[in-house]
């Protein structure tokens, strides 16, 4: 379907990968991950033709139709929202084009009729009649109302646009899809429509997503860049996990046996097969792990982070109270008359259809921004750790991060001490002299994180604290919270990381709030909890 034959790509004298070789086979679902920096929306662009490698080709079979997800939110303004999503199948829409020109014709002739009659039979043949109304179906699915398909793309909102090019790329069947990061924006049933979508699309999916439940319930196959090279293993993102730290493990326990090794990895693939029997791939076309071996197995070469909470002093019984809190902000109610009370221990994830309301509810708690009405009061023994969805703020000086991470410390540190903290973040070497205010996205949360675990503080509150994570970092903080022995109050649209994290879960809307003790996938399967939502929202 899709091959990669000796593919390479370098820049200057960093080579991201070398002689690639991979089959794209026709039905399966490529999870393609690595690293921050180690190539995979380049390797997507190299696929799609969008950019050339060093050497080596990728080759199509003849025939077949490739859609990618696009990234210009502005490339189509001035078209309609239902006509963006047909421009997708490229062909049908020249067609429809071609057809409408010639019927248009003032001076309209026989070869005309006879041209229209061939465009029309192919137009049949492309099932083109049924074009609009699956185009709006598709636009539907994915959360854009009706009153929206005729609006243009200028005139809706920015998560609107990235729905509508999600829709074009799913568009008319493509026998070859490339999605990168398309859950992006959507919301938890936006994600579980594409989730049962890409599940029922019976041709290639290749795609990049830092969403390790997306992962885990679309992909049959994941493709690994790692230090230069480009690897394919059968199974999703957490037997790839999973098998290749226990080869890790493995391979530093020189004292076991080969046979006892062996065993323990068939042990390992038959309990991991019996649990995707039960997943949403079975019901599907597609039957997870079929032809895993042990040699599939193989330790990777990835760096985790080592995130470990501490707390310098434990949490007395009064850990937080708020009543009567409510925010609006611009017009906007945020939530309204917000009581609740948290238990020493407590994980609580906080919803909201607006992430302005928990991202303002934290801020309140921290101190940053004032209610309208209401109190909230903290426990005598309770000091607390924030990492803010914006952390801009924090980086505008020219301190290296060895200075910079001293300024938050109790007592004067010496510099082993401080780069002891930023090594668990993977700062290591000269990297500890970069300046601050140069750090990328994910450098800068690396760095939060850093200043969360100096603190020892006995409360975390974390707003989307996977952004701009890679999937090593996003995993060592997930387990790194499952293990905290404090009180956590966090959001995330991670699926995993909440469902994982969470013991409890409280919703804003703007006409109360939702108080639930249970986890996340068991308050979302809840229909009743799922009709209050919809009436608190109404």
């Amino acid at each position: 379907m899709l091959a990669v034959q000796n593919l390479s790509l370098q820049f200057g004298k960093r080579v991201l990968f070398d002689e690639v070789n991979i089959n794209f086979g026709d039905g399966n679902c490529y999870g393609v991950i690595g690293a921050n920096g180690a190539g995979k929306s380049t390797f997507l662009k190299i696929l799609s033709g969008e950019t050339d490698p060093t050497s080596g080709k990728v080759s199509m079979e003849p025939g077949k139709r490739m859609a990618v997800l696009k990234q210009n939110h502005f490339e189509f303004d001035e078209v309609t929202v239902l006509n963006t999503v047909l421009m997708g199948h490229t062909k049908l829409w020249s067609i429809m084009q071609e057809k409408d020109a010639i019927y248009m014709k003032p001076d309209f002739s026989e070869a005309d009729g006879e041209k229209a009659a061939e465009l029309e039979g192919e137009f049949a043949e492309m099932d083109g009649w049924n074009a609009e109304s699956d185009a709006a179906a598709l636009l539907s699915g994915l959360g854009i109302e009706e009153v929206h398909h005729h609006s243009l793309m200028k005139d809706i909102s920015g998560n609107y646009k990235v729905r509508v090019l999600l829709a074009q790329a799913l568009f008319g069947n493509p026998d070859i899809l490339i999605l990168d990061e398309p859950t992006n924006d959507l919301d938890i049933h936006t994600v579980s429509w594409l989730e049962d979508f890409l599940l029922d699309f019976k041709n290639t999916v290749i795609v990049v997503s830092h969403d390790r439940h997306f992962l885990d319930t679309v992909c049959t196959n994941i493709v690994d860049i790692d230090f230069s090279a480009i690897k394919v293993y059968t199974g999703n993102y957490s037997f790839w996990y999973e098998s290749s730290q226990l080869a890790l493990s493995q391979r530093s326990s020189s004292n076991k046996k080969a046979e006892e090794k062996k065993k323990e990895l068939q042990e390992f693939i038959a309990r991991f097969s019996a649990n995707a029997s039960k997943s949403k791939q079975a019901t599907s076309r597609r039957k997870l792990l079929d032809k895993i071996n042990i040699d599939d197995i193989q330790p990777s070469t990835r760096k985790y982070p080592a995130i470990i909470f501490t707390q310098n002093r434990p949490a007395g019984d009064q850990i937080l109270e708020t009543s009567g809190l409510s925010k609006t902000i611009e017009g906007k109610t945020l939530f309204k008359d917000l009581d609740f009370f948290v238990n020493k221990g407590d994980k609580i994830a906080f919803l909201s259809k607006d992430s302005l309301a928990t991202t303002a509810l934290f801020q309140i708690l921290m101190g940053e921004m004032k209610a309208d009405s209401g109190t909230f009061k903290f426990g005598q023994t309770i000091t607390t750790a924030y990492l803010p969805n914006e952390n801009e703020k924090y980086f505008k000086s020219n301190d290296n991060l060895v200075d910079w991470l001293r300024e938050f410390s109790d007592g004067d540190k010496d510099e082993v001490y401080i780069r002891g903290f930023l090594g668990k973040m993977l700062f290591s070497g000269e990297e500890v002299f970069k300046k601050c205010n140069v750090l990328s996205g994910g450098e800068k949360v690396r760095c939060m994180v850093s200043k969360m675990m100096l603190a020892g503080a006995n409360v975390l509150i974390l707003d989307e604290p996977t952004n701009h994570l890679d999937l090593e970092s996003i995993t060592a903080f997930n387990n790194a919270l499952k293990e905290f022995p404090g009180t956590v109050l966090f959001t995330s649209h991670d699926h995993a990381f909440t469902q994982t994290v969470a013991t409890r879960i409280i919703e804003l809307t703007p006409n109360g709030h939702m108080d639930k003790l249970c986890t996340y996938d068991e308050y979302i399967s809840d229909e009743k909890y799922m009709q209050q939502r919809q009436e608190m929202y109404a």
